[in-house]
């Protein structure tokens, strides 16, 4: 019998079409022996834009892929360390440690594994977690800049949700604790978007973060004549190797020196910084700082004028702001490639996008383009025979964690 995947806090049931989840109870079923009693499941995402500016305070507009990753799994009914296997192309598919709490230390820095997000999570979790076995599997893309790190710690942490009968009552706390664990034990100064959007999103909408506040607003991605193409450059990005706890460090320092030499106004967070602000200071800022904190200021300002421009479905205008954000994550914040150059230039030449430009963290990983539905197979045509190396899909605005129920279970062992 066909899973189905229960949305929390929601009656309704959707199908779970998604191949990862039978990839899981497969695994599962060949590793332990027996069929899985729970599973959940979180998505990957992409930013449409606000790129860098979750860490610093600012808006970011992600929306949730309809690409998951899928942990189930079942209490261990004679106790001892929890096992999970995964089906990822990695050194140690099936590893073995104390799920307790206190017995879990963060991995050493360059020494993080697949399971460490996992083994955070269970540590940041905040109440016992019983000795399970589980297995992972995903469709989200690992190193293209898609978020596969917090979809596997949201979905971690939505199964021990149903594992131990504990459940956050706001989604807030769990997008927090996910971020916590990934900071801990893979040595990641990410900002909150990633666990956010993956925890928060709705189906057909993408949603506007305010960082600060962690409030947001859904916001309906409309009219079916536009749609999303996502193109995976396949130059993999290893954020932890360096450059973008720089990025934050350089961030942090420009903000200081902000803060100290501007006498006209009280600066507590990067959005009370203007663009005439960076003026008056400029002397006391260094090439480098300047360059990082011009981004910031203006991606602020880019993602509320964005999203105005969304819900006003004046998709010409966002598209311009996808491609000015492009320019200053190139030029600007230097996280682009000339790969991911070359995709968002063979995408705005393709008439009927509105616009293009890399999303994620960068260093590699993926770009985004806005365009026409009529326009989608003229693109996906360039994209293949000007960069063939490249994987493209078009895509929907995907739901956010939710728990899988399984329905049969017993009379499918």
């Amino acid at each position: 019998k066909a899973a189905e995947l229960r949305l929390f806090g929601d009656t309704g049931f959707v199908a779970a079409m998604d191949a990862p989840l039978q990839q899981a109870i497969d695994t599962f079923k060949t590793q332990f022996g027996c069929f899985p009693d729970f599973a959940a499941a979180a998505p990957g995402r992409v930013n449409l834009i606000g790129e860098h500016v979750d860490y610093n305070d600012g808006f970011v507009f992600p929306m949730a892929l309809e690409r998951f990753t899928v942990m189930v799994g079942r209490k261990r009914p004679e106790g001892g360390k929890s096992r999970v296997a995964t089906t990822a192309d990695v050194a140690e598919t099936l590893v073995e440690f104390d799920a307790t709490a206190s017995a879990l230390a963060p991995p050493a820095k360059g020494c993080t594994k697949w399971y460490s997000y996992i083994q955070g999570v269970v540590k940041m979790f905040g109440a016992d977690v019983p000795a399970f076995d589980a297995a992972v599997a995903s469709s989200v893309p690992m190193g293209a800049g898609l978020s596969s790190s917090a979809a596997l710690e949201v979905a971690t942490y939505s199964f021990l949700e149903l594992l131990s009968g504990n459940s956050v009552t706001n989604s807030k706390d769990k997008a927090v604790k996910c971020q916590q664990a990934e900071h801990a034990f893979a040595h990641m100064p990410c900002g909150i978007m990633d666990q956010y959007i993956s925890t928060n999103a709705q189906k057909g909408h993408a949603l506007l973060i305010d960082c600060r506040s962690l409030e947001s607003e859904q916001v309906p991605l409309g009219s079916s004549d536009v749609v999303i193409v996502v193109t995976n450059s396949n130059v993999k990005h290893a954020l932890v190797d360096g450059e973008y706890a720089e990025r934050r460090e350089s961030c942090d320092q420009a903000l200081a020196i902000i803060k100290a030499e501007l006498k006209t106004k009280t600066v507590t967070s990067w959005r009370d910084v203007s663009r005439e602000d960076l003026d008056a200071v400029k002397d006391k800022l260094d090439a480098r700082l300047t360059k990082r904190a011009r981004h910031v200021v203006s991606e602020i300002a880019r993602t509320t004028e964005a999203a105005d421009a969304f819900k006003a479905k004046d998709y010409a205008r966002f598209g311009a702001l996808m491609v000015d954000s492009h320019t200053s994550l190139r030029d600007d914040y230097e996280v682009s490639t000339a790969e991911l150059d070359k995709l968002v230039d063979i995408a705005c030449g393709v008439s009927g996008v509105y616009g293009a430009r890399m999303t994620g963290g960068g260093f590699g990983g993926c770009t985004i383009a806005l365009a026409h539905k009529d326009s989608v197979q003229k693109l996906l045509k360039a994209l293949q025979e000007e960069y063939p190396k490249g994987e493209s899909f078009s895509t929907q605005a995907g739901q956010g964690a939710s728990a899988i129920d399984l329905p049969g279970k017993r009379s499918a062992e």
